[in-house]
Order: C-alpha cells, then structure tokens, then sequence
C-alpha cells in the first residue's frame, strides 16, 4: 500500500516526507494506523548514525494508533483496537523466556538492523528498498506494520495522540525507578538530566513513596519543571557542585541515582553522589566507543551501576499499569508533550535538540 513517511537518506540529513509502499502484513504482522508518534532521542542518534543503521531508512518507534489489518496468527488485536507499540524482542532468548525482554540477545539487530526478524525488509520506492522496522515499526509515517510480539492493546477511553511516548521514552524513566531500582517508600533519588524521561522518572518515584527527589540540571526553567511534578529538592549543576550538594542534604550520599543525558561527566557525578551500598541507574545513550572513568574505591564500598533499558519493562504489562496511573491522576505525562504534523517533523526535531520541547509528539 502506498504511504507518507519521513525518510532519512543520509547522515545527519533532514527528514523528507515521501510516498512509499508498505508491504502487507504478514501472518504474524499487524497493519496500525498511526495517530501519533513520539519523537525520541534515539530517533535522532540514528538519524546521526551514531549507531550503524541502514539508511535511506525510516525512524520512529514511539506509536500509538488504530488497528486497519490483521496477520492469520495475531490473536492479541483485531481491526478497530487503539494500541500503542514499543520495542521488539525474539522471544526465545535466555533473557526473554525469563521475563527480560530489554537484555534480547538480538535487541540490536531486531530493534536497529532497519528489517523484520526474517532479514527482510518492509518498505520500498519503486526498485529502491527504504530500511524499516526501527524497533519493528518505524512509526513516523502514516501506518505502520508491526508485529503480535511489540503492539499493546490500549483503553479506548484514553486519547490515543497522547498514549505513544509510553512506548519507549516515558516507560524507560517511569520504568527505571519502578522496575529497575526499585524504589520503597521512605528512600531517596537523584534525578540527572530533567528531560522527558527524567521527569518521568521523577513522577514514578512520587508513585513510589520516594520522600526525597532531587532533580538535577543546568537549566532553571527545567528544575522548575522538576518542582512542580514531583521534586523535593533542585540543583543547578551550572551553579554549584551536586555531589558536595547532594551529599550535605542527605548526611552522606543518595540511596539511588538514575543519570539521563549520556554525558561522562554526569555519570560520574551520579555515580559519586550515592550512599555508600547505593544504586546508580544508567539510562543515558551516548555514541559508541564513550569511555567514563569511575573510582574504583567508589565502587568497592558498595556502590551499584546498573544499565538500563526501556525501563526494564514488559511493555504489554506496563503501559497499562501508566495508562491506569495517569487515569488516577497519579501520572500527568501528558504536560510533557507538544504536538506537530508530520510535516513539521524537522522542527520537531529542532525544538527537541534545543531544548523548546521537552516531548515533541507528531499526528500525521
């Protein structure tokens, strides 16, 4: 079928909205058509090829929309479902079967390696093949073929332009803190970097009983931000030294951190900042080949540094357990987001890079 898509022809190039062709869907492949999708920094490290990702090629991988067409197998869906759609999984891996679809042994080349699981490819311009399947769906088009394995039938009392950042960048931050770290109530967190996803991550441990939540950033307007969702204390690292501050308001050190920019610096920072038998979450995505450097006392007394990924959540499970929380009033993600056509996606992307948007959301 004929569709419009943003494609990406070349490194660090703009997005240029095209007609293409969408295969069918296969049997176990689901046709949606797209209503909203968010845009994610890992949409724009692809688009800088800071990881090796086929181009011409299209991105997106924050969905959400309404089910047009069904494979034979899928059972999960059916036309007429408002779903959302996260990352892909094999499914049969170690780390799969036990319930940790993030550590997929094929995470890279099912989620970035531009084909379906087979190694074939989902879209084309005339005799020219148009890389797809970012995260099994490349979303910034008009429809979207993903599989039974990655789409999450959503409530359809919910609006659906809102649903699709829960797919990877809010459930990454939400996630951290709930699944990953493991918050309890009565403890204590760092949040550096007060994007879209450090926000999140501070709106779940106010879910979580967390009694201080310090947010950490350079810029004032966003520790503002961080105040008014959730934050207990704020820190411009621009103004003063966070782990001397983090450290005098907490008698010693935070029991957990979760870093959100991908910068050495930071990390390190994040990392020196916790109590001793303290725990640091990395969520930040640097390019391939950035070394940190870390104290190796600092980590010998104790210290814990976790990576993460999407959260360290099933997204079939959790996505509704944040619809429920933002239907309760617990968890207003939707004041993150700002709203483009898919024709103003290079904007989007600009306002998103400077800091203008702190959750840019195309409608096609």
């Amino acid at each position: 079928m004929k569709i419009k898509a943003a494609v990406v022809r070349e490194k660090a190039g703009p997005f240029v909205i095209e007609e293409i062709e969408l295969d069918e869907p296969r049997p176990d492949e689901v046709l949606v058509r797209i209503v909203s999708s968010g845009l994610c920094h890992t949409d724009l490290v692809a688009r800088m090829q800071f990881l090796p990702i086929p181009l011409p090629g299209v991105f997106g991988h924050e969905g959400a929309g309404v089910v047009e067409k069904v494979g034979s197998r899928v059972t999960k869906v059916k036309p007429g479902d408002h779903v959302a759609t996260s990352y892909m999984s094999c499914g049969a891996c170690l780390a799969c079967k036990k319930g940790m679809p993030g550590w997929c042994s094929e995470f890279q080349r099912l989620n970035f390696g531009g084909r379906r699981e087979d190694g074939t490819t989902t879209m084309k311009k005339g005799g020219e093949v148009i890389y797809g399947s970012f995260f099994g769906q490349s979303t910034f088009a008009t429809h979207s073929l993903v599989t039974e394995k990655n789409v999450v039938k959503v409530p359809s009392d919910v609006p659906l332009e809102i649903l699709s950042p829960l797919g990877c960048g809010i459930q990454t931050g939400a996630g951290g803190v709930i699944n990953s770290l493991q918050a309890k109530p009565g403890s204590s967190i760092a949040v550096f970097g007060i994007g879209s996803v450090g926000l999140s991550a501070i709106m779940a441990a106010v879910v979580c009983g967390c009694t201080r939540i310090i947010g950490v950033d350079v810029l004032d307007e966003r520790l503002k931000l961080a105040k008014e969702f959730g934050a207990t204390d704020i820190i411009n690292s621009a103004k003063v030294n966070p782990v001397e501050e983090i450290q005098k308001m907490t008698g010693g050190g935070i029991e957990f951190s979760l870093e959100c920019t991908g910068i050495p610096k930071v990390f390190r920072q994040a990392v020196d900042a916790l109590m001793i038998g303290g725990t640091c979450g990395l969520i930040g995505v640097a390019p391939n080949g950035v070394d940190v450097s870390l104290e190796m006392q600092t980590i010998l007394n104790g210290r814990t540094v976790k990576g993460i990924v999407e959260g360290d959540c099933i997204s079939d499970i959790f996505i509704p357990q944040l619809i429920d929380l933002y239907k309760q009033g617990r968890f207003p993600f939707d004041r993150l987001l700002k709203f483009y056509s898919l024709d103003q996606i290079n904007e989007a992307a600009e306002d998103s890079e400077k800091g203008r948007a702190l959750k840019a959301v195309l409608k096609p």
